[in-house]
């Protein structure tokens, strides 16, 4: 059988974007999809959309609707629930129908622990930024693109869920930890999977950006991380180049 993939999408009252996630998720070819929605309590239209939403996927969703601490509470709220044999999240676009068949044949080719790809940031239906990562260390400031990481359920049980007292670099510290000692073996995929729209928890302002580096530090040092202002430079000149290729 066909390992199944638990796909999380945490929301509040953000009723038509969760559709459109939703609607893209449900064109994917791969079959054995486990699709979770994390919904913080919504007072928007979000209820009746998750409604609509559990006819289209039937018994291969879950719903969790309270309140939660943030995005990374609700995040872990989905790990939690999911039976997937590999897990990942979806805020955004899949570029194709076949991501998620890509991402798990290429998992199961190399025999890796999980898989990432490139990303395209829009902004009004153009490309702003180019995210190309490739394979690297994250000493020299690189890390996989979050929206694009699926990860094995053994990784969570082995490394743990996101810190909910980082408010906007969780899945940073959480890539850092399960990267830092080289254990876990990422296959990378040479491609745009995801085009993610600018603007997120970390891009959409000057002070966002400077407390995503700021906790980014933080994370460094947490995992003892040698010289950790060297890796943050080293991010900062890696995102800077983002914009500049062409």
């Amino acid at each position: 059988m066909a390992q199944k993939v638990s796909i999380i999408t945490a929301t509040y009252n953000n009723a038509i974007q969760l559709k459109e996630i939703a609607e893209n998720v449900l064109k994917q070819d791969y079959k054995n999809i486990e699709y979770i929605i994390v919904d913080g309590g919504s007072t928007d239209q979000t209820p009746q959309v998750i409604e609509e939403i559990k006819d289209w996927f039937g018994d291969r969703m879950k719903v969790i609707s309270e309140p939660d601490k943030g995005i990374y509470d609700a995040l872990n709220k989905g790990i939690l629930a999911a039976t997937g044999d590999v897990i990942g999240c979806c805020y955004d676009q899949f570029t194709s129908t076949d991501v998620i068949s890509k991402m798990i044949a290429v998992m199961e080719q190399e025999g890796s622990d999980g898989v990432h790809a490139d990303i395209h940031y829009m902004q009004n239906g153009s490309v702003i930024r180019k995210w190309h990562q490739g394979q690297g260390n994250i000493r020299f400031g690189w890390l996989p693109g979050h929206p694009t990481l699926y990860l094995r359920k053994k990784i969570y049980d082995q490394y743990g869920l996101y810190k909910v007292d980082y408010k906007i670099a969780a899945d940073y510290e959480f890539m850092i930890r399960i990267l830092k000692d080289h254990k876990v073996k990422l296959s990378y995929i040479p491609e745009v999977l995801i085009n993610m729209e600018h603007g997120g928890t970390s891009t959409n302002s000057l002070s966002a950006y400077l407390l995503s580096l700021k906790e980014g530090h933080r994370a460094l040092v947490e995992n003892h991380v040698a010289f950790a202002w060297f890796t943050d430079c080293c991010r900062t000149a890696r995102v800077l180049l983002q914009f500049l290729i062409k």
